[in-house]
């Protein structure tokens, strides 16, 4: 290959030099935002609004697509946060008194909490994207988060492992731990946020009715609710564009 096919501002190097670029952007927002704690959710959505246009190759300008969905998703993305915190500390809480358990009756309960937890951490890697994407109520969108993620099961599984593995990377020894933090702090959570967003891009597809993909470009979509109750009928609900919780 010639060198300067190498140096061409369009070659294959220039383009992935570019979304390397965008997705260190995309990080030090995300993480800026992140620091009042508070604002993890609508940071997360933001961050993902983003993401998911760039799997498909509809990326913008980085900065200013991240706090558009920022603003417009904050009430909503906020109250998902509060709800998803109070669950995990719960969660987490209940396996720190049954850690030492010893009776039947507690390790049952102490694998239940893990059970849930693992729904947990499903419905925590669809709810935020799913607000990014569609424009549902609160509830709605943290019951299809769930139902997406049953439904697409092997995907999440992968998404989980994605995450757990560079968690524990990370988490190897103290070497590892610096560089990681390093690593997170210029460019992990936007890279894991678009790794995920190959997959979750495909699997919300299928919830985009064909009218509104044609019609719609660079707005939110409403979830198409047949797509989904013809494979599970529990799943359908009333999902109104603009509505309310």
């Amino acid at each position: 290959m010639p060198l300067r096919s190498i140096f061409d501002m369009d070659s294959g190097f220039f383009r992935v030099l570019s979304r390397v670029a965008d997705l260190m952007i995309l990080n030090l927002i995300f993480v800026a935002c992140c620091i009042p704690i508070v604002t993890i959710g609508p940071a997360l959505t933001a961050m993902h609004y983003v993401t998911l246009k760039m799997a498909i190759n509809e990326e913008g300008y980085v900065v200013r697509g991240f706090f558009k969905s920022f603003r417009q998703n904050f009430r909503q993305a906020l109250i998902i946060w509060v709800i998803m915190l109070l669950i995990g500390c719960i969660l987490a809480t209940d396996l720190l008194i049954l850690r030492d358990a010893t009776g039947m009756l507690l390790q049952v309960m102490r694998v239940f909490i893990m059970a849930t937890f693992v729904v947990y951490f499903m419905v925590m890697i669809y709810v935020f994207p799913t607000l990014a994407k569609f424009d549902n109520s609160v509830k709605a969108t943290m019951k299809n988060a769930l139902f997406m993620a049953i439904l697409d099961f092997p995907r999440t599984v992968l998404m989980i492992l994605i995450i757990a593995a560079s968690v524990f990377v990370t988490l190897y020894n103290s070497y590892t731990f610096w560089y990681g933090l390093l690593i997170w702090i210029m460019l992990g959570f936007a890279c894991i946020a678009y790794v995920n967003s190959r997959f979750l891009a495909k699997i919300f597809k299928k919830y985009i009715p064909e009218e509104e993909m044609e019609e719609k470009s660079d707005e939110e979509f409403s979830i198409d609710e047949t797509a989904i109750s013809a494979e599970l009928p529990m799943a359908a609900d009333d999902k109104s564009e603009t509505t309310e919780e």
